[in-house]
Formats: structure tokens, C-alpha cells, sequence
């Protein structure tokens, strides 16, 4: 049925039945190309091919590429943990893919590689200016618990921090 939820789709995500499977993974070596266009494509200031690659090779990083029938990135998120702590250090959906849940995927395959490493509580920085990231975030359970002055540059911006508490 047009506009019906699919069962497995995530808050915000409607069924389109022209959409190609998408499937949330672990970022492989092959994606670094495809997730380094997005990267500059939705940053101004991107991380590069090299930061990606170094980060994949660290047991304490966790890296994920939303990936359409194995072969487009649509979008990638890259976490690390420290004790019970993680950082939800980079997170992007491709222009032209969003506004299908990607983003909130991504989010929630996060929350979970988080929790089953005993993560009790996640943190990230988002653009002050940028509302629809807060929105995501706010939608998978993140307050705003601080902000860094003139964090940003490119232009200058401060940073919210947002944080999630895996238990209660």
C-alpha cells in the first residue's frame, strides 16, 4: 500500500517500493572512495580519505556505510569507544539520499554496536545551525547537554554537544 510503513522501516522512513534494498554494514576498504565524495560533499570541512582509512584499522572505532544493494553508499557513520563511552564522531547521508531514514539507520545500528559494548553513554558535536542532524538525534533519545564556542569553522559556528544515555 502506498505510504504504509514497511515493518522494519524506521521512524520517519516510508515504503517505497521503487528503493533498492539498503543495507547497514561495516565500511570496507572498496567504500572509501564513494565516502569520502559524500564527506565533501556535506562538510565544509571533510575528513579525509586517510582519517577514514586510519580509523578502520583501530579495534576501538567502529565505521558504517549504508550501502544500496551492495554497491552505492548512500551514507556512513563512524563511532569510537573509550570504557563505557562513545563518540558519534562523523555521520552524513548522501544530498540526494535524504529524507528516507538513512540517517536514523544509521543512528540506531550506533546505538546498538554501542550497547553491545557495554557503552552506557554516547556523545557527539552538531552544527549549532544545523537542525534537521539535532532533530535526528533528538528523535533517537540525544539532549543537549553543552556547547563549544567557535568550534566550527568555515563558517565559525559553535557546536552543540548532545549526549544519549544508553541505561537508566
Amino acid at each position: 500500500m502506498c505510504g504504509v510503513p514497511e515493518p522494519n522501516a524506521k521512524r520517519g522512513a516510508v515504503a517505497d517500493p521503487d528503493r533498492p534494498t539498503l543495507t547497514i554494514r561495516p565500511l570496507v576498504e572498496s567504500d572509501l572512495g564513494q565516502v569520502t565524495a559524500i564527506e565533501q560533499a556535506c562538510f565544509a570541512e571533510p575528513w579525509s580519505e586517510r582519517t577514514f582509512r586510519n580509523l578502520l584499522g583501530r579495534p576501538d572505532a567502529v565505521l558504517l556505510s549504508a550501502v544500496y544493494e551492495e554497491r552505492r553508499v548512500a551514507g556512513y557513520a563512524a563511532v569510537w569507544f573509550a570504557g563505557r563511552e562513545g563518540e558519534l564522531g562523523d555521520l552524513a547521508v548522501a544530498p540526494k539520499d535524504r529524507r528516507r531514514g538513512i540517517g536514523g539507520e544509521l543512528v540506531d545500528a550506533v546505538l546498538e554496536a554501542a550497547r553491545t559494548r557495554g557503552v552506557i553513554r554516547i556523545s557527539l558535536d552538531v552544527r549549532e545551525g544545523n537542525r534537521s542532524a539535532q532533530d535526528l538525534y533528538r528523535s533517537r533519545g540525544f539532549e543537549i547537554v553543552g556547547r563549544r564556542r567557535g568550534y566550527y569553522g568555515g563558517p565559525a559556528e559553535d557546536a552543540l554537544v548532545m549526549r544519549r544515555l544508553l541505561v537508566r
